[in-house]
């Protein structure tokens, strides 16, 4: 199974976790999750006017052998308006590039912070696979 929790968080939020939302999948192969704006599509949505956080912006998907990946879906817009951030548990954090995909290691937890390039606004998903 995997668990995401999202937070979205403003300048004048800081630290808050307001607007906590939560989701969760079996590990079989296809099962999907999606964040981004798009309330039909996606499982944890964001605040309607974030613009930096497209209608569909992260693709947590179950791979054949039941393990987890994610995917920074590319939007429409050659040059994305936010970037995101990959760290696990203890780990230091990376970028996730634009269209680019990341493993999640079973029993492993970790966040995706997706960050307003032109503000200071963030989403937050938190996420743990059970092993």
């Amino acid at each position: 199974m995997l668990e995401l929790t999202m937070a979205s968080v403003s300048g004048t939020d800081a630290g808050a976790t307001a607007g906590m939302q939560m989701a969760d999948a079996p590990s079989e192969p296809g099962a999907v999750l999606r964040v981004g704006r798009d309330r039909g599509a996606c499982r944890l949505a964001t605040p309607d006017d974030w613009l930096f956080v497209s209608r569909v912006h992260l693709e947590f998907l179950c791979g054949p052998e039941g393990t987890w990946q994610v995917t920074w879906l590319r939007g429409s817009h050659e040059d994305p308006s936010s970037e995101v951030r990959f760290a696990l548990v203890g780990g230091a954090q990376q970028t996730l590039p634009y269209g680019g995909t990341a493993k999640l290691p079973m029993g492993g937890a970790g966040e995706l912070v997706i960050s307003d390039r032109r503000g200071p606004r963030s989403v937050n998903v938190g996420f743990y696979q059970e092993a």
